[in-house]
């Protein structure tokens, strides 16, 4: 789901590390899961030894507690006693000892940000950190509030990140006619296209956030008015210039566009931006294989959302009064062999590929879900970029189990738009030929376009002449991954379970292959 090169693997800004030298799971003991601690959580038992009592923390207390036995950690101004939940993270205690005793919120948010801990942690709560006291300063400053600025011009001082990037910090103003609102950003950024836009309107509110690279700017406003559900978006891409058109319910003049909300008019590093989520409606649901199913979801008719290859979203549940969070990578309808992208490729659906796992908590109740249900949906993140692969010659994925669903959209688009590509291949790693992610698609294409080439292996083969039997290994690698001609430009992708990640990043390493030339999702 998430693209990072080797050599920076698990990235310090990536939203999930799972994969060489980063945050693996760990067997957990039985009586250990995720449901098993929210019962543990609703028990009643006193999880946090204060026998129900919020106490005020400081600094020299917070250190007193750094023992696995006696383990408090910060988040976000908020002390909790994480002890009774060594057990049951699926990171492992060493993780949550790295931040024992202290402020955990910079290593929170690098492996796991999207995880509401408020919700996970609510009966470990200890209390809140004590206020340092801050010396009163002579220098008065006498500012409007930022609700009486008016809403369009210039970035307010204190969301600008910096003197030397004054120049580059991105505005936005508004115009009407009788029928029409429209919001006009100025992003002075160059190359923008329509996956870097996010529009939301709710119950009257704007969200508009525009990714710029590493930051986001983010326009968040209550409308003065109502305005209609369709909502249109323009890119001129030359000159970085966005608009959002709005159409009027009433045909009245707006004297202004409306009241900012919270972090309107900012523009800070997409990492610090939260999550924001919508509710989307379930509209099919279709088997692929015998235990995993593609789900079509539609976004509101006023949510504007293309979700960029290589980038995931997250799914959001409530499950046993906590809420759950889970990343999925959106895929094409099929593998066309044309690449004529299908009627629900666009910004108004999304599809996911996802394996139900009977035992598990999140995907049954993802299961569960009937036609026209609705399931909250994130704004999509990741740190792939199409310019990557722009100038590759060669491209070798390796896949295991659903650690497919980052290869179709990069598949659909580098076999479309990549001239200098003489060759794809991926091997697809399953237990048996039953698991096979639409396999008799990835045959069609690899006959269609002689550039493909895909190799099955299965770990428990049932029938000869499929694929070949086996696991990941440096013999199989060594006949796979050879460039087609010396010196060519080459990249690697590789997605799948954590271990499986850690050992093909080690084999591709000895067999020569530079970090650069080396690249993992996460699964």
């Amino acid at each position: 789901m998430l693209n990072v090169p080797a050599q920076a693997f698990p990235a310090p800004g990536s939203q999930q590390r799972a994969a060489a030298g980063g945050r693996s799971k760990v067997p957990l003991k039985p009586g250990r899961s995720l449901m098993d601690w929210i019962r543990l959580t609703k028990s009643g038992k006193d999880l946090t030894g204060l026998k129900g009592q919020l106490i005020e923390v400081t600094e020299e207390e917070l250190a007193k507690h750094s023992k696995r036995d006696d383990c408090w950690i910060c988040i976000r101004g908020l002390v909790y006693n994480v002890t009774p939940y060594m057990e049951y993270h699926p990171g492992g205690d060493d993780e949550l000892m790295r931040a024992a005793g202290t402020d955990g919120t910079d290593l929170f948010d690098q492996v796991h940000r999207w995880v509401n801990y408020e919700s996970m942690l609510r009966e470990c709560l200890v209390g809140r950190m004590a206020l340092k006291p801050v010396a009163a300063t002579t220098e008065t400053c006498c500012t409007l509030p930022e609700e009486k600025k008016l809403l369009n011009g210039m970035l307010p001082k204190n969301k600008v990140l910096d003197t030397s990037s004054k120049d580059l910090t991105p505005s936005y103003d508004w115009f009407q006619t009788d029928y029409l609102v429209t919001v006009v950003i100025y992003t002075k950024q160059k190359g923008m296209n329509s996956e870097m836009v996010i529009v939301d309107h709710q119950d009257g509110r704007l969200r508009v956030d525009s990714i710029l690279s590493d930051y986001s700017y983010l326009l968040h406003i209550e409308l003065s008015y109502a305005v209609q559900e369709d909502i249109t978006v323009h890119i001129a891409e030359k000159v970085g210039k966005v608009e959002i058109v709005l159409k009027k319910k009433d045909n009245i003049p707006w004297s202004k566009l409306g009241q900012p909300l919270e972090s309107h008019n900012s523009f800070i590093k997409c990492t610090d931006r939260g999550l924001y989520y919508r509710k989307c409606k379930l509209i099919s649901k279709t088997e692929v294989t015998h235990d995993t199913k593609l789900f079509c979801l539609t976004l509101p008719q006023s949510t504007h959302l293309q979700v960029p290859v290589g980038h995931h979203v997250y799914l959001k549940q409530i499950i046993a009064d906590t809420e759950i969070v889970k990343p999925y990578t959106p895929v094409s309808c099929s593998l066309k062999s044309d690449f004529k992208e299908p009627s629900h490729d666009d910004s108004t659906h999304l599809i996911l590929m996802i394996k139900i796992y009977p035992s598990g908590l999140f995907t049954p109740e993802l299961d569960h879900l009937q036609i026209g249900d609705y399931i909250s949906v994130s704004n999509s993140e990741g740190s792939f970029k199409k310019s990557q692969v722009q100038t590759l010659e060669d491209l070798f994925l390796l896949a295991a189990g659903t650690g497919f669903t980052p290869m179709v959209k990069l598949l659909n688009y580098v076999l479309t738009n990549v001239c200098s590509l003489r060759t794809v291949k991926l091997m697809f790693f399953n237990k048996t030929e039953d698991d096979i992610l639409w396999r008799n698609q990835l045959e069609q294409l690899a006959l269609k376009d002689k550039r493909f080439e895909v190799q099955f292996i299965l770990s428990e083969s049932k029938k000869e002449g499929i694929g070949k039997q086996g696991k990941i290994s440096l013999s199989l690698l060594s006949e796979f991954v050879k460039r087609s001609k010396k010196d060519s430009k080459v990249h690697i992708y590789v997605c799948g379970p954590a271990p499986f990640t850690e050992q093909g990043i080690q084999f591709l390493q000895d067999l020569g292959y530079s970090k650069e030339e080396v690249h993992s999702f996460t699964a």
